[in-house]
């Protein structure tokens, strides 16, 4: 009789999550609540304006677009091969090796999490006028953010399917009320006539377009997110794909668009100062000339609606990297278990709504400013993380197919990512650059380092972890970027039957 098994293991469903759950209109929802097109329009584009001077910002969202398609036909590819919600995470390890791997999933999870975390910042902001509205007040900014945060933290421990329609409710109407300011700027044009200036190179191609091409790439972020759930998609092959390419394109064009339809309003010679004047309230002040107050009400209780579903979106994002990493032992195997009922990554739900709680509350007793030192500047150093991690992945992708040659053509293979990856290097070394200028600080303030000096740093101790990880846990070594797949190669610790070296092979 062969012996006993002497090492306990989570159970199967503890280990992975819920299958079949998600559709390709579920997973959009998921992306471009991330991306969070009612505050990129009302506050990245007017910011934009108004810090930089350049008017060819519709025309900038649209060469960023291409430069993301471009990533995207590597990603994709690669998509198509492995399914892990660790993506970033995975797709470094199996391209750069595993110690690249945790150095990623590292940045990864800092990155994620200064983005998340930093819309608590914001959303007492955005709720002040709505609640000015309706009850004659508005509460501390921090009385909202918890009200948001348990929200966002019972979604959390819900299935996947309920936060996605949570999140399809929300976007549609985000995206309508976008669509219905935008129509009523292009129909009353400054001047009486629409003007396509602002779509010209000549508007884009001036001092300050390094700074705008940061701000538009920032404004993408979360459209990488549709890996995250590929596990819990119906069809990964198909849906991943389809999700990624389709966010891409619809976020463009919205953005695009929106952009424009702005200086159409204002005029192009006047957005820049419309938009130092104004600042987010441009966007409200032009619909209620054109629409009425009861359209900007609506459109400002919007507003407050796309930085919840952002939290949501990102929120279930953090989670499922956590996740990834807890399966792998990579975090702690507390990290890898989900709910049985549920199917959702509960440790890490939690732990993340943890991290929330104590950042909240932290500044609220340290009375920091929440719009400028948390949403602000915890947005702007998240969204240069996920810049770092979308160009690593690049050259993980050639990596990648250089040894595996699957079936793949050249173009997928080592072309588009290739392009993907000098065009993304070019856009982090401006934003290096220009850092002081994205946060708004002195060119000689510390912080100008620090926040982009924190992914490099972090990068490295996760690959020193890695390499720990090698000579002194190989059994969690050798699990490194599998995802499902870890559970094969954990057999060896229960029973002594030779599938190391099957697994090894697969690798």
């Amino acid at each position: 009789m062969p012996p006993a098994a002497t090492v306990d293991r989570p159970s199967n469903v503890s280990d992975s999550l819920a299958r079949g759950r998600l559709g390709v209109p579920s997973v959009i929802f998921f992306v471009l609540s991330a991306a969070a097109p009612l505050t990129v329009v009302a506050g990245v584009v007017t910011t934009g304006y108004a810090v930089t001077g350049v008017t060819g910002i519709p025309l900038a969202f649209l060469v960023v677009a291409a430069v993301l398609a471009l990533f995207s036909v590597g990603y994709v590819a690669m998509a198509r091969r492995l399914t892990n919600a660790g993506a970033f995470y995975a797709y470094v390890a199996r391209g750069l090796g595993r110690p690249a791997g945790v150095g990623a999933a590292w940045v990864a999870l800092i990155a994620y999490n200064a983005l998340q975390v930093g819309l608590y910042g914001a959303i007492g902001a955005a709720a002040e006028p709505v609640l000015q509205q309706l009850f004659g007040g508005s509460p501390a900014w921090w009385v909202v953010a918890l009200v948001a945060w348990a929200l966002v933290a019972i979604l959390g421990l819900l299935r996947v399917d309920v936060n996605g329609m949570v999140l399809a409710v929300l976007l549609v109407a985000e995206i309508l009320v976008i669509l219905v300011f935008d129509v009523a700027q292009v129909s009353h044009p400054a001047g009486g006539s629409v003007s396509f200036a602002t779509l010209s190179p000549d508007n884009l191609l001036v001092p300050g377009v390094g700074a705008i091409l940061v701000l538009a790439t920032t404004g993408f972020t979360g459209f990488e997110s549709a890996v995250v759930f590929s596990e819990e998609s119906k069809d990964p092959k198909r849906t991943v794909p389809m999700a990624t390419y389709l966010s891409v394109g619809i976020i463009a064009a919205l953005y695009a668009f929106s952009a424009w339809t702005m200086t159409v309003a204002t005029g192009p010679a006047r957005i820049v100062d419309a938009s130092r004047e104004q600042s987010t309230a441009l966007i409200f002040n032009l619909a209620g000339a054109h629409l009425g107050d009861t359209a900007v009400t609506i459109g400002q209780a919007l507003f407050l609606t796309s930085l919840l579903a952002a939290m949501i979106s990102f929120h279930n994002t953090t989670a499922r990297y956590a996740f990834a990493l807890g399966r792998e032992r990579v975090l702690p195997a507390l990290f890898g278990q989900t709910s049985p009922r549920t199917g959702a990554p509960r440790v890490a739900s939690l732990a993340q709504s943890l991290l929330g709680l104590v950042v909240i509350v932290l500044y609220a007793v340290a009375g920091w400013d929440p719009l400028v030192q948390l949403f602000f500047w915890g947005g702007t150093g998240g969204g240069f993380g996920v810049l770092l991690l979308i160009a690593t992945t690049s050259v993980a992708v050639i990596a990648f197919f250089a040894r595996t040659r699957t079936g793949e053509t050249l173009w997928r293979r080592a072309i588009a990512p290739g392009l993907a990856a000098i065009a993304l290097t070019a856009v982090i070394v401006v934003a290096v650059d220009n850092f002081a200028i994205l946060l708004g600080v002195a060119p000689d303030s510390p912080l100008r380092w620090a926040i982009p000096a924190v992914y490099p740093v972090a990068a490295l101790l996760g690959l020193l972890w890695g390499l720990v990880l090698r000579g002194s846990r190989p059994d969690v070594y050798a699990r490194i970027g599998l995802g499902a797949e870890s559970a094969v190669a954990e057999a060896p610790l229960v029973t002594p039957e030779p599938a190391q070296a099957g697994v090894e092979a697969a690798r």
